[in-house]
């Protein structure tokens, strides 16, 4: 067997149970404040890589990405200031990680567990082409250092229910930082966050953008959970 075969074969999907303590063990990553700092993490890299993706599909010049230890980041595109491109390199940052969460859903519900596994690591080293900081380039390589072991060291069983738990985590995950976001807005902080650039883009107001995060990233996590659970 070829390892293209490899890759685009189907896996049958694992118990309802493990399904479900997927779920369960990716909602004590996001809940609990402790944990959430450090694994806000990885949401903060598929933010920014979200960022990166959309100023290169729409034609910008990505320049750089930085990953800070806060769990912020940056990412550095250049092009017109204003217009379409802009717009949708802005939006893409807090719709992202959801958005990742549906299509990994979407993969698995048809059992294409390994592919979903090698086109995470695949993103991951396309970004980490970009990252411009050291504590960046530590957060990529470590998260795709983690896919890269699973995808080759693990059976299938261990790698279902390693991509299981991913998907959920960017779903549920996907879902915590609008409402930090609006929290921060409500105490006059985030002056300059996504919301309030795409305001200033395209005069609508930042909290229907909010509402928009808050619409993709809660969809995402219905439709993706349909998707895994198989109902």
């Amino acid at each position: 067997m070829s390892l293209t075969q490899g890759v685009l074969d189907a896996q049958t999907a694992p118990a309802q149970w493990i399904v479900i303590a997927t779920a369960v063990a990716a909602l004590a990553a996001v809940l609990p404040r402790p944990i959430w700092r450090l694994s806000r993490n990885a949401i903060t890299i598929a933010h920014e890589g979200g960022h990166g993706l959309a100023a290169l599909v729409t034609g910008r010049r990505l320049q750089s990405i930085r990953l800070h230890s806060d769990t912020s980041g940056l990412t550095v595109s250049r092009g017109r200031p204003t217009g379409l491109g802009m717009i949708l390199t802005a939006a893409a940052g807090y719709t992202a990680a959801p958005l990742l969460g549906l299509g990994g859903a979407a993969l698995l519900g048809s059992g294409r567990v390994t592919l979903l596994l090698w086109l995470a690591t695949a993103l991951l080293v396309a970004m980490l082409v970009m990252v411009r900081n050291a504590y960046g380039v530590f957060t990529v390589l470590l998260t795709g250092g983690v896919f890269l072991l699973v995808s080759w060291l693990t059976g299938p069983d261990v790698q279902s229910v390693f991509a299981y738990a991913v998907v959920w985590f960017l779903l549920l995950g996907g879902v915590r930082p609008a409402f930090e976001l609006q929290a921060k807005r409500r105490h006059g902080g985030a002056p300059d966050s996504d919301a309030d650039q795409l305001g200033r883009l395209t005069h609508v107001p930042p909290a229907l953008w909010l509402l928009f995060f808050h619409a993709v990233s809660i969809c995402s996590l219905i439709g993706g959970g349909r998707w895994l659970l198989g109902v």
